[in-house]
């Protein structure tokens, strides 16, 4: 395959955040098609747990500034950057202080999921879009990875799908195992006040992590399975809703991930 550029979009993602499923990989893939001679980007949100002064991170103030609607309310993007260490590339973090400056990611202190998790979602997502329409990159792939980067392909299809940057830009999802837990029920509202209706709407009603895997599939061209725990119903679900479907490869993980990179390319090429 020649060399695409490729923006990877994640909700963890270490040395920033401790190792997991999700984060290790959101970190070796990237590097991975950095070595192979891709042009690469990464997106993840800037949570208040992490160590700005270790991480060496630094607003980069030509992308910041611009402002996002979200459920009516005015919300001003922070953008900043980091190299990762030992490697040749960089992480865009959005930031926002009234989404990402609590010391946690996704759950209280009590363990209770918060009640903002779909607009703090919903301004990650829409805020890496309105990023790299400023920054003028126009990806060949886009891959998502975890729940809360999962919102991307719906705005990308519904609001931009017209835009030269987006023309050709294909999408993939990596789906892992999620806890049995509801969205905030503000979800569809949230959705509707940026204009996500008819069909598209009933696919969030009543949401939980795994259903908003499966609604985000819908509008990708490929999907990877990322944990061995996802549940058969789950991929079934999956595997139904995309004509590219990876299973989960464990320890040949990014060699089968370029390989579904090569195949959507040629589909691409073809049509």
């Amino acid at each position: 395959m020649d060399s695409k550029r490729i923006l990877y979009v994640s909700q963890e993602i270490h040395p920033y955040l401790p190792e997991n499923e999700i984060s290790k990989p959101s970190l070796e893939l990237p590097r991975k098609m950095n070595e192979k001679g891709h042009q690469v980007r990464v997106f993840m949100p800037r949570y208040g747990l992490i160590n700005e002064r270790r991480h060496q991170l630094h607003e980069v103030i030509r992308l910041s500034g611009i402002n996002i609607i979200v459920n009516d309310m005015d919300q001003p993007l922070i953008i900043k950057v980091a190299s990762v260490p030992q490697s040749r590339m960089q992480v865009y973090f959005i930031d926002n202080e009234e989404y990402f400056k609590r010391k946690a990611t996704f759950y209280n202190e009590k363990g209770e999921f918060f009640n903002d998790n779909d607009q703090r979602a919903i301004f990650f997502c829409r805020g890496v879009i309105e990023t790299v329409k400023k920054l003028g990159w126009s990806p060949d792939i886009i891959h998502c990875h975890g729940w809360m980067a999962s919102f991307l392909p719906l705005y990308l299809k519904k609001f931009h799908y017209d835009d030269p940057l987006f023309a050709a830009t294909k999408l993939v999802l990596s789906v892992y195992y999620s806890k049995d837990v509801k969205m905030p029920s503000t979800l569809t509202d949230t959705l509707k006040f940026d204009g996500i209706n008819g069909l598209d709407i009933v696919k969030y009603e009543d949401a939980d992590l795994r259903s908003i895997y499966e609604a985000s599939a819908s509008y990708c061209d490929g999907v990877v399975i990322g944990s061995e725990e996802v549940e058969t119903r789950v991929k079934e679900n999956l595997k139904n809703s995309v004509e590219n479907y990876l299973d989960f490869k464990g320890d040949e993980y990014v060699d089968a991930v370029h390989s579904l990179y090569e195949t959507i390319c040629v589909e691409e090429s073809v049509a």
